[in-house]
């Protein structure tokens, strides 16, 4: 059996604005190893870190994502003003070079970078791709490009990503047939797909990865059915469990 590996899913969201920088230094600063984060594309085809479209349930703004220019979107404040009121308020929705130049400052923490199939459609997925890991280059290396979109996945491998992912929209028979031929390193689902205990789940050149986890105990469980990444966006209280930090850092930048 592996060991755990934490994942902090949109950064430490359950404490902080989702794919927020704050939200995600502070998973750094918890010791997390990995961090997960949604790249959309502005009007002008720049990465930005956000996981809807729409701009109402981050920022309570009526726009769109692909609407907007990168400079619209550097003014719009992301700090999900219906879980935090203003507590959070003037926190800029960051574009994915914002998040790269963090990342540097962290060596040791793996990024799983997910993009989103509205992009995808909307830009093109080969286009999308490369915009993505043009931007990802200084960290290319140390992130898991992941997405639904199984073209995306093959596209970030051709394009160098460091290692890939594929996101299950389904635990079926077809989904498994998929995950043979496209071979991520990584295969990702909501553990409410899986079959029940104690039924194997499938064999591949893969690691598992589960969502969306924020008990112990339960994350004890997946992992004793070899899943190896626990994605969580409480992992920022999860990594003070001795039980599931053992790939944790200090806490602290290079």
């Amino acid at each position: 059996m592996s060991p755990p590996v934490l994942l902090a899913h949109r950064g430490w969201a359950s404490r902080y604005p989702e794919n927020s920088r704050v939200g995600i230094e502070a998973a750094l600063r918890a010791g997390v190893p990995c961090v997960e984060f949604d790249v959309q594309l502005s009007a002008d085809h720049v990465p930005v870190v956000i996981h809807d479209t729409s701009l109402e349930r981050t920022a309570g703004h009526p726009g769109r994502v692909s609407s907007l220019t990168i400079a619209e979107l550097a003014a719009i404040s992301v700090h999900e003003p219906a879980r935090f009121g203003t507590r959070f308020d003037g926190e800029p929705l960051p574009a994915l070079a914002d998040i790269v130049a963090l990342l540097q400052d962290w060596p040791q923490v793996r990024a799983f970078v997910e993009i989103k199939r509205e992009s995808a459609e909307a830009h093109g997925v080969d286009e999308t791709v490369d915009l993505v890991s043009r931007v990802l280059a200084p960290v290319l290396e140390r992130c898991v490009v992941i997405s639904f979109v199984e073209r995306a996945v093959m596209a970030a491998r051709r394009l160098g990503a460091g290692a890939t992912g594929w996101i299950l929209n389904y635990y079926d028979d077809d989904s498994h047939h998929l995950a043979d031929a496209i071979a991520p390193d990584y295969l990702i689902c909501d553990y409410r797909k899986f079959p029940a205990a104690p039924a194997a789940l499938w064999s591949g050149p893969w690691h598992w990865g589960s969502y969306e986890i924020t008990d112990v105990e339960h994350a004890l469980g997946l992992v004793a059915r070899n899943i190896q990444v626990i994605e969580s966006m409480a992992a920022g209280d999860l990594a003070a469990d001795p039980r599931l930090n053992s790939g944790c850092h200090s806490g602290n930048p290079a």
